[in-house]
């Protein structure tokens, strides 16, 4: 076992300011601690953020996917497109609707969905498209949308991971259709727990605002009404203050996770790991947000596992992820008829894929220390499995 001389790394952490923390000690003291004039105030800088357009906050970007589905008019007997390569929330809340996700094999080289592939996957009872933007790199905008536009098909941006990524110079939410942002305590702005949904105008904005909470409205002091069926999802502003907080930080962000990123390149360049073959990102640093660095293992050509790897990488010191496995080959969706070799590229990608550190509290000398280690790995157990197993 390698000698840890250095604290731990992990492989995210967030970064809140002081002026954050003391702004939450005030809502505390204030008296209003769930929805109130906070999440106003969020949801008012989201909305000068991507150019105006109607946003509703919410208590996980899991619940703003379903409420976008929803407000698509996606339900039961409908078909909509997604990757295998996202975290499980994605095809859940297709099913949550009552809808069947349809997936499509990712590009091997911007592990997002395939666009060459998705229109064969099309048919009638196809309603929208759900594309999801892997560590924050987006696909390519233009050709989603001409696609969409020419089957009259609705877009739900699951955007999870890309809040400050761009497409051509204009910012992700600022263009398309229902846009899905998450701001879990692991992405690039956080609120602890908590989403956001971008809207295309204001009816779809109070559609949201129904849904979020119990499909209520109220006038006056007494009125009190309730017409659709919605749910418990709004965001308590202790949550909303700590998004404000980092909303506001977030261009110097974005930019630490480019710097961070080129020096992985950088440190990466001609070392054993990608002499063995390791398959790195995609180096984009004019539309990425750099949400998560991963590499995929050449596990064929290494004597030990994916997991053997990880653990290798803790006992250095370094906490590493697993972003993500093929979903459709989970127990819920082996048993809706997915299974092996249908999606080769996700299935590759998804046994080999592991996520370094990447967040804006380390510095170049933290990332050097990453590649050394798994250089280190690579050249003590690189080979032949078979021959050397």
């Amino acid at each position: 076992m390698t000698q840890i001389t250095r604290p731990f790394l992990p492989f995210v952490k967030p970064e809140i300011d002081e002026e954050t923390i003391q702004g939450v000690i005030d809502v505390l003291r204030s008296g209003w601690i769930t929805t109130g004039p906070q999440n106003q105030q969020f949801e008012a800088e989201l909305s000068a953020y991507v150019g105006g357009r109607p946003v509703r906050a919410f208590n996980s970007g899991t619940c703003t996917m379903e409420i976008g589905l929803r407000i698509a008019g996606v339900g039961p007997g409908d078909e909509v497109i997604t990757t295998p390569m996202t975290w499980v929330s994605t095809a859940n809340v297709i099913l949550e609707v009552g809808a069947t996700p349809v997936f499509v094999d990712i590009d091997p080289v911007t592990r997002n969905i395939d666009l060459n592939l998705l229109e064969r996957a099309i048919t009638p009872r196809t309603k929208a498209i759900m594309p999801v933007y892997l560590a924050g790199l987006p696909v390519d905008m233009d050709r989603l949308y001409d696609i969409a536009r020419a089957h009259k098909l609705r877009v739900i941006e699951d955007a999870a991971q890309a809040f400050g990524s761009s497409w051509r110079g204009k910012r992700i939410g600022a263009i398309g259709d229902i846009v899905s942002f998450s701001f879990h305590a692991n992405k690039n702005v956080t609120s602890i727990e908590g989403g956001a949904l971008v809207l295309n105008n204001e009816d779809e904005a109070e559609l949201a605002r129904k849904y979020r909470l119990q499909g209520i409205t109220r006038t006056g002091f007494d009125g009190m009404d309730c017409d659709v069926l919605g749910g418990k999802y709004n965001l308590t502003d202790v949550a909303a203050r700590v998004g404000l907080g980092q909303l506001r930080q977030i261009e110097r962000f974005t930019e630490k996770r480019r710097e961070l990123a080129r020096a992985y390149f950088d440190a990466f360049e001609g070392g054993a790991a990608v002499r063995l073959g390791a398959g790195l990102p995609t180096p984009n640093f004019t539309d990425s947000n750099w949400h998560m660095f991963q590499i995929a293992l050449p596990l064929e050509r290494l004597r030990l596992t994916r997991a053997e790897f990880m653990s290798e990488m803790k006992d250095r010191g370094i906490g590493t992820g697993l972003h993500y496995p093929a979903l459709h080959l989970f127990t819920l969706y082996r048993a809706r008829g997915f299974k092996e070799g249908m999606f080769p590229h996700a299935e590759r990608y998804g046994a080999s894929t592991v996520t370094l550190p990447l967040f804006t509290l380390m510095s170049t000398d933290d990332v050097e220390h990453v590649v050394k280690s798994v250089d280190e790995i690579f050249e003590q157990f690189g080979g032949d499995q078979k021959e050397n197993g």
